[in-house]
């Protein structure tokens, strides 16, 4: 008798592994020892959740495996070590984004390209749809966008998976004009409340890289030489609301990170006939964006999921 391989697990229902305790000491830490001490203790605590966490080590050597085949950008043919060093990098991100969110990163640090365009559209009343990942240290965009009394950012967050932590980015900075709008899917109600934001030149902010919880339709589209469910979300959202689509991502660069914001397209249209074929063209330019990120910085894409093999998926039909 033969039994089948257990069935991947949704992202979302893989389970929320941080501590809110650990994070509060880590942010201490940091903020009464300095970075080096803190850098010292953490590599140990990455290192024994390395060791604990075969699946998390196997998800990260398939992307990195399948990275290097593709961009060559890893430099050599990724092992074990390979993915320790991704652990520790996200390990070390998650002080930034406390850092990001609390208003305490260096912004001598971050370089930003392509901001520019969306502030100008900002003032003239314009807003956008803007298409993320989970690359890097995006919290920094919130404490940039206070630096801008013109630039209003709303940020489309997981309710389950990302809930605590985000209640901790509150706590951190309860005055931030930096809206985060907790759903598990986008549904008419919500789309009609972020229509008016956009419509009044404020940003939604939403991820392309997690397919998502609810029955919602997803696009296959070839990710590093192999095909994989993108969501259609951004896109069906920038064409109901009539505006321009924006990529944004983070990388580390240097002693901090590179911000990059990048104009996909003036105006969403899909066509009835061809909408499908629209929705896989949108999502292969996000990909294209994505890559040429990860190309520079392999390290800061902080999926630790069976991303090619995810359940619980509709493709677009």
């Amino acid at each position: 008798m033969t039994t089948s391989s257990p069935r991947p697990r949704h992202w979302a229902r893989i389970g929320e592994s941080t501590c809110v305790s650990g994070i509060w000491t880590l942010y201490w830490v940091h903020r009464l020892l300095g970075r080096w001490i803190f850098l010292l203790g953490l590599y140990p605590v990455a290192l024994c959740y390395w060791l604990a966490q075969p699946a998390t080590r196997a998800h990260s050597l398939q992307y990195l495996t399948r990275l290097q085949a593709a961009t060559g950008a890893v430099g050599h043919h990724p092992g074990r070590i390979d993915t320790l060093r991704h652990v520790a990098l996200f390990a070390e991100t998650l002080l930034d984004k406390l850092l990001a969110a609390s208003g305490r990163y260096r912004a001598r640090h971050v370089a930003i390209s392509g901001s520019e365009m969306l502030y100008q559209s900002a003032l003239a009343g314009r807003g956008g749809v803007i298409v993320t990942a989970h690359l890097g240290c995006l919290e920094l965009c919130r404490s940039l966008s206070e630096q801008r009394i013109d630039f209003h950012l709303n940020i489309l967050v997981h309710t389950r998976h990302a809930q605590q932590f985000n209640r901790i980015l509150q706590q951190l900075n309860p005055d931030s004009r930096v809206t985060l709008i907790e759903v598990s899917d986008v549904n008419p109600a919500t789309a009609a409340m972020l229509a008016l934001k956009v419509a009044a030149g404020e940003f939604v902010a939403i991820a392309g890289d997690r397919v998502p919880v609810t029955h919602s339709k997803t696009v296959q589209v070839e990710f590093l030489g192999h095909s994989a469910n993108f969501p259609v979300g951004p896109y069906v959202l920038a064409s109901i609301f009539h505006c321009p689509l924006y990529f944004l991502g983070s990388i580390h660069q240097g002693r901090g990170y590179a911000i990059h914001f990048e104009c996909l397209t003036e105006r969403v249209d899909l066509p009835r006939a061809t909408r499908d074929a629209a929705l896989t063209e949108y999502a292969a330019d996000y990909v294209h964006a994505l890559t040429a990120l990860l190309r520079r910085s392999p390290y800061d894409w902080f999926n630790f999921y069976p991303f090619w093999n995810q359940a619980h998926v509709n493709t677009a039909r």
